[in-house]
C-alpha cells in the first residue's frame, strides 16, 4: 500500500499550521495544549476518503505529521522566558525557527533507538497511540464494509459527538468546564477540582487502574496532604491561597518526585535502550549487505548511520545559533567553552530526556505528560552548570547567564517535546502495520512545519498582548505559566536566591515512592509507578482526578465485558468509545481555540455572566455524570 505520499505530505503540514498556531495561543493563555494526532486522524480520513487508492498507512503518515502540532507549540513553556526576563523585546524569526526546529529533529533522531525498547519489547499503554490506531482501523474497516468495524465507528462517532456537545455547550458558560470547591480545614486551605472533560475520562480508561492508582496517590499526597500543612495559617480566600502555594511550593515538590522517578525509569530501562540500539546497528548493517528485504516492513527503521550522521549535523547549525546569542555581550570572552560545553549538555540531556519523555508518553500519553516538568529538571540542570562555571559573575554577566541558560534549555526542550510525540506515533504504526522509517522522516517534515509557523504567532502575540511579569506587560498579558516558572528558576539559580525546600523534600518522597512500587511488584500486588506518583503531585487536580476517574470507570467496564458472551468485543468497544471521547473534546477545542484567536476574546460563546455559574455548577456536574453513565451502558450493550 501507498504510504508516504505527496497529499499526505501535504493535508499533513495544513493540518500542522493551523493546529500548531492555535496550540500556541491556547497554551500561552491557560497554560495547557491539546494533542493533535487523534484529530488529525479524524481529519484525515473524512479528506482522503474521497481519494480511492487512500489506505490506513496514508492516513497514519497525515496524523504524524500533524501530531508534531500538539508537541512542538510546547516550545511556547520556555521561548517567552527569553522576553519575561527582558532579553529579547520579540521572536526574532530566523533565530526561533531555527531552535525550534533543530531541537524537534533532534527529538526525532534520539527517538529512533529507543524503538524496540519502548514501544515493541514494552507493556506500556500508550494510551493515545491506541486511540489513534483504533480510529484509523475503525475508519479503514467501515470503508470495507466490516460489520464489527462499522458498530466500532458508531460508537467513537457517538462517544465524539457527546463530548463534543458537552463541551461546547460549556463555551457558553451554561455548563461549567470544572467543577471545583476550595475551602478551609481549620487554619489550613485546600479544595477538590476535577475538569469537566471527556478526554481526560477518556484517557484515564485507556492508561489503565495502575497508573490511575498512581495518580491518585500522588492527588492526595499533594492536595490534601501538603497544602492543608503548607497553607496552615496564612490569610486570604481558600481559593487564592491553596492555588498561589500550589503553583509556588506543590509543585516543586513534584518536580522533585518526578527527578528521582525519571533517573530511576531510565537505570530500568538503559537495559532495554542499549539492546534496542544493538538492534538498530544489526538492522542498519542488513540494510548495507542488501538484505534489507529481510527485515519486515514494520521493523525498519531509519538508519542508524543516519540517525548519528544527523545528530553530528546538528551541532553546527546549535553551535552557530549559540554563537549568535551570546556575540557582542558579556559573555562573548568564554565563548568556545561555553559553546563546547552546551553542546555536550545537549547531546547528553537530550538522549537521557528522549528516553524518559518516551516513557512518560507510554505510561500517560502525549498530552497529559508532564513536560513542563521535565523542562524544570532541565533549566535546573543547566543553570546549575552554569553557576559552578560562573562562580562570581558580575551582574551583566548573571542577566546574559540566565538568558543563555533558556535559550540552551529551549533547544533541549524541543528534544524533550518530540520525543514524547514520536514513541506515541510510532505505537500507532506498529498497530497498522506502518514502516517505522517512513513515520519518523514524516514527524521531521511535521517539526519543520510547525517551526515556520511558531515564530510569527509568538510575535504577533507578545505585540498584541505582552507576557505577564514582562517589562511593561498590561493587565490583558498572556499568562505564560510554564514559561514564567522556568524563568523565575533560571533567574533563582544563577542569582543565588533559589528555595530548595520543597525540590529537596520532593526527592525523598521520589526515593519513598520507588521502594514502595518495588515492594508491591515483589508481594504481587497493584504496582504504582513512581512516575505517575510525581505527576499526580505536579499536575492540577483539575487534570488528574478525571483520568483517575476514567481509570476507574474502564476496570469497572472489563470487568462487566467479561461476564459478556465476547469479552474481547466488548472490551474493545469500551477502547473504542474513549477514543470517542477523546476525538470529540480534543476537536471541539482545537475549533475553540481557533475561534478565540480570530475573536480575540477569552469567551466569544458566552451567553450568561459570572453570576449564573452556580447554576451551571449544579447543572454541569449532572449531565456530565448522566451522560457518561447512558455511554459506558449503552457500549456495554453493543453485540456483534
Amino acid at each position: 500500500m501507498r504510504e508516504l505520499t505527496l497529499r499526505a505530505v501535504v493535508l499533513g503540514g495544513l493540518i500542522t499550521l493551523v493546529f500548531t498556531a492555535a496550540n500556541v495561543y491556547l497554551g500561552l493563555r491557560v497554560g495547557l495544549t491539546f494533542a493533535t494526532s487523534i484529530p488529525a486522524a479524524v481529519i484525515s480520513m473524512a479528506v482522503l476518503r474521497w481519494f480511492a487508492s487512500s489506505n490506513i498507512l496514508e492516513n497514519n503518515i497525515v496524523q504524524t505529521i500533524a501530531s508534531a502540532a500538539g508537541t512542538l507549540a510546547a516550545i511556547i513553556f520556555v521561548l517567552p522566558g527569553l522576553v519575561i526576563v527582558g532579553w529579547w523585546s520579540g521572536f526574532p524569526y530566523w533565530t526561533t525557527a531555527a531552535a525550534t526546529a533543530v531541537g524537534g529533529i533532534l527529538g526525532v533522531m534520539f527517538s529512533v533507538p529507543l524503538r524496540r525498547a519502548l514501544v515493541v519489547d514494552t507493556p506500556l499503554p500508550y494510551p493515545e497511540g491506541v486511540a489513534a490506531a483504533e480510529v484509523l482501523k475503525v475508519g479503514a474497516g467501515s470503508r470495507e464494509g466490516d460489520i464489527e468495524n462499522e458498530k466500532g465507528l458508531r460508537v467513537i462517532v457517538v462517544g465524539a459527538l457527546t463530548a463534543a456537545a458537552y463541551s461546547l455547550i460549556a463555551k457558553t458558560r451554561l455548563l461549567v468546564e470544572e467543577a471545583a470547591h476550595y475551602f478551609h480545614v481549620g487554619p489550613a486551605a485546600t479544595g477538590i477540582s476535577a475538569g469537566l472533560s471527556y478526554a481526560l475520562v477518556g484517557a484515564g480508561h485507556l492508561v489503565g487502574l495502575s497508573v490511575g492508582m498512581a495518580l491518585l496517590v500522588g492527588l492526595i499526597l499533594g492536595w490534601w496532604v501538603l497544602l492543608p500543612i503548607l497553607t496552615s495559617g496564612l490569610p486570604g480566600p481558600a481559593e487564592e491561597v491553596a492555588g498561589a502555594v500550589f503553583a509556588s511550593e506543590v509543585r516543586f515538590f513534584g518536580a522533585g518526585v518526578i527527578g528521582v522517578a525519571a533517573i530511576w525509569t531510565l537505570l530500568r530501562i538503559i537495559g532495554p535502550i542499549l539492546k534496542g540500539i544493538a538492534g538498530a546497528m544489526a538492522a542498519s548493517r542488513l540494510r548495507a549487505s542488501g538484505a534489507a528485504e529481510a527485515l519486515p516492513l514494520v521493523e525498519r527503521d531509519m538508519p542508524i548511520r543516519v540517525v548519528g550522521a544527523v545528530i553530528l549535523g546538528s551541532m553546527v547549525p546549535i553551535a552557530v545559533l549559540l554563537w549568535l546569542f551570546i556575540a557582542g555581550g558579556p559573555l562573548e570572552g568564554a565563548a568556545v567553552p561555553l559553546i563546547l560545553g552546551t553542546l555536550l549538555f545537549i547531546l547528553v540531556a537530550g538522549l537521557i530526556i528522549a528516553s524518559v519523555c518516551g516513557y512518560m508518553a507510554g505510561l500517560m500519553g502525549a498530552s497529559n505528560s508532564p513536560i513542563s516538568g521535565i523542562g524544570i529538571l532541565a533549566i535546573l540542570a543547566a543553570a546549575l552548570l552554569l553557576a559552578a562555571g560562573f562562580d562570581g559573575a558580575a551582574e551583566g554577566e548573571i542577566r546574559a547567564l540566565i538568558a543563555y541558560a533558556l535559550f540552551a534549555t529551549a533547544i533541549v526542550f524541543g528534544i524533550a517535546t518530540i520525543s514524547n510525540d514520536n514513541l506515541q506515533d510510532l505505537k500507532t504504526g506498529q498497530l497498522v502495520g506502518a514502516t517505522p522509517w517512513r513515520q519518523q522522516l514524516a514527524l521531521v517534515y511535521g517539526v519543520i512545519f510547525g517551526s515556520i509557523v511558531i515564530p510569527p504567532v509568538l510575535e504577533m502575540l507578545n505585540a498584541a498582548y505582552g507576557f505577564a511579569g514582562a517589562p511593561g506587560a498590561g493587565d490583558d498579558a498572556l499568562a505564560a505559566p510554564q514559561a514564567g516558572l522556568i524563568s523565575a528558576l533560571a533567574t533563582g539559580v544563577l542569582g543565588g536566591d533559589l528555595n530548595w525546600r520543597m525540590i529537596g523534600f520532593g526527592v525523598l518522597a521520589g526515593i519513598g515512592a520507588v521502594i514502595l512500587d518495588a515492594a508491591l511488584g515483589r508481594a504481587g500486588k497493584l504496582r504504582l509507578p513512581p512516575l505517575g506518583i510525581g505527576i499526580g503531585v505536579y499536575l492540577p487536580m483539575s487534570v488528574t482526578l478525571p483520568v483517575v476517574i476514567g481509570a476507574v470507570l474502564g476496570k469497572l467496564y472489563d470487568r462487566r465485558a467479561e461476564r459478556s458472551a465476547n469479552p474481547e468485543f466488548a472490551k474493545r468497544m469500551g477502547v473504542l468509545l474513549a477514543t470517542g471521547l477523546i476525538v470529540g473534546d480534543s476537536l471541539l477545542n482545537v475549533a475553540f481555540a481557533g475561534i478565540v484567536y480570530y475573536a480575540d476574546e477569552g469567551a466569544p460563546l458566552a451567553l450568561v455572566g459570572p453570576e449564573f455559574a452556580p447554576i451551571a455548577l449544579v447543572a454541569g456536574t449532572l449531565v456530565f455524570v448522566t451522560l457518561l453513565a447512558l455511554l459506558y451502558r449503552s457500549t456495554a450493550r453493543v453485540r456483534l
